[in-house]
């Protein structure tokens, strides 16, 4: 291939090598205090299997009954907190595990944008880190860290003949699982980063670019500096500037399966809230956990006892045998709602990245590389998605009560609570995300300027000149067609009735 860039092989080093060290170092510290965490949870899940038993928990505190709005309060305050601690660890050994996914990829001539699908996208090789088996593992770990993170928390009663007390306690063998879960991802994420050569530890797509062109993995195509990523099937060449850029949806193939998927999610949801609804009116034997129906008077955020409309059932008997069947109805329940937040982080991520390089026509220009935790919480999509993983998690926990039944601080079985109107929550909020996700992946941006979404071929076609800061608009005149690129400072806009093809545009290339 023919490259168009202007830039000198000092230039491209002394950018592509800029803060390396700080970055790496955001990085291991997140994977480095979620590995901290993950132990804490095995020491104190092993200490009170130790003390109590697989059928028993530490019990926090004892309030009497007439306190129980309060004690149900900070139980879900303290599972809503463990679930956020949860979806800070997972996040940070995932951005590790995609850092190496991106290099794995590269080293293969696979990687295509700067944001993968990180558990359903495997490098070659059945026992590599980033491979088949492992990306399954981890999908399955991710999911067994949220289940447990709901199974943790939960009531013990303790009755007396002159006393009745109540208390939060904390089972001993959820935590135990989700330590080991948690720690088992951090040992895959950084295996990932010791079996492959990391090119670059930034999420920009720009310094992921500029790292492959400097390691000749990538080579800019000439005549391509007003061809957007929705063009990469057409035969190229000049083009003139669109007033209208593509969607995301239209961008990325992957977009499209993830959107569809969380629509089925919420269609999931509500079907599930309509069979809770008709078993509960055909079984009368369900009526001795709810007597009520759903009705504007009995509907509620958080859950009631006396009023809420429900069906529930027990599993008797405490052994690991029970325990473990506890987990795979949590998992497989849990499952879709865990893969659906996961696959979202694709379209935040890649909407995220055009932000990114639209910012190249605006008055401060586009700085390439920015802090990691800036890049997540500066963007408004990363962070509603972050938000809404461990928010979403907690109105599943309140849809689906699978708790272990304590009295005096033993496990006596296992209570299955599905309460109709916290299914319906969960699918309305499901629902307004879904809307939220499908907008943004639908939303076209506007003006001349080419759309990447992080595609990396069309973001080194369309910067010809790299620098820290970059603007992009036109660059020069032709005879018989023009030339768009980057510069270090301030460029004119693009001339809409013009014809752009690159500085070392020919005179045959034909006109599209």
């Amino acid at each position: 291939m023919i490259s168009d860039a202007k830039f000198t092989a000092d230039t491209r080093t002394d950018f592509y090598d800029h803060s390396l060290t700080t970055r790496r170092r955001y990085a291991l510290v997140g994977v480095a205090c979620s590995s901290i965490f993950s132990c804490s949870c095995i020491l104190a899940g092993i200490v009170t299997l130790a003390k109590h038993g697989v059928d028993g928990a530490a019990v926090a505190n004892l309030v009497n009954p007439e306190k129980d709005t309060q004690l149900y309060l900070q139980g879900e305050i303290l599972s809503l907190t463990l679930n956020l601690i949860v979806t800070l660890c997972t996040e940070s050994i995932g951005f590790v595990h995609g850092i190496s996914l991106r290099s794995a990829l590269a080293s293969e001539s696979r990687l295509r944008f700067n944001t993968n699908l990180r558990l359903l996208t495997a490098a070659r090789g059945w026992y590599h880190p980033n491979g088949a088996l492992l990306n399954g593992i981890s999908t399955v770990l991710l999911i067994i860290s949220y289940s447990s993170a709901s199974l943790v928390v939960c009531f013990d009663y303790q009755m007396t003949q002159q006393t009745y007390e109540e208390g939060i306690a904390i089972a001993g063998l959820p935590l135990l699982i989700l330590g080991i879960a948690l720690l088992l991802q951090a040992m895959i994420a950084l295996s990932g980063i010791w079996a492959v050569k990391i090119l670059t530890w930034s999420s920009s797509p720009f310094d992921l670019t500029v790292a492959l062109v400097h390691h000749t993995q990538l080579t800019p195509v000439t005549f391509r500096c007003m061809r957007r990523v929705s063009d990469l099937d057409v035969g190229g060449g000049p083009a003139k500037p669109p007033e209208i850029q593509p969607s995301a949806w239209h961008a990325h193939p992957s977009i499209r399966k993830v959107i569809i998927s969380l629509w089925v999610i919420v269609a999931a949801c509500a079907g599930w809230a309509a069979l809770v609804m008709y078993i509960w009116d055909k079984n009368d034997s369900t009526h001795i956990f709810s007597s009520n129906a759903l009705t504007l008077q009995t509907w509620s955020f958080l859950p009631n006892s006396a009023l809420s409309n429900s069906m529930a059932y027990g599993m008797l008997g405490v052994n690991p045998e029970a325990w473990i069947l506890l987990f795979v109805n949590m998992a497989v329940v849990q499952g879709p709602l865990t893969l659906g937040l996961h696959c979202s982080e694709l379209i935040a991520n890649v909407i995220r990245d055009e932000r990114q390089w639209r910012c190249a026509t605006g008055r401060n220009g586009l700085v390439t590389t920015t802090n990691p935790l800036k890049m997540i919480f500066s963007h408004p999509i990363c962070l509603v998605l972050f938000v809404a993983k461990p928010f979403l998690h907690w109105m599943f926990g309140l849809s689906c009560i699978i708790s272990p039944g304590l009295i005096g601080g033993q496990v006596t079985g296992f209570l299955v609570v599905m309460l109709t109107a916290q299914i319906w929550n969960l699918c309305i909020a499901l629902f307004i995300f879904a809307c939220f996700f499908t907008f943004v992946a639908l939303r076209r941006p506007h003006g001349p300027q080419p759309a990447a979404y992080g595609h990396v071929q069309t973001l080194a076609n369309l910067v010809d000149e790299w620098s820290p800061v970059m603007w992009w608009g036109h660059k020069e005149d032709g005879f018989r067609y023009c030339h768009a690129g980057t510069s270090d400072h301030p460029l004119p806009d693009v001339k809409m009735d013009r014809v752009y093809a690159g500085s070392s545009a020919g005179s045959l290339v034909p006109v599209s």
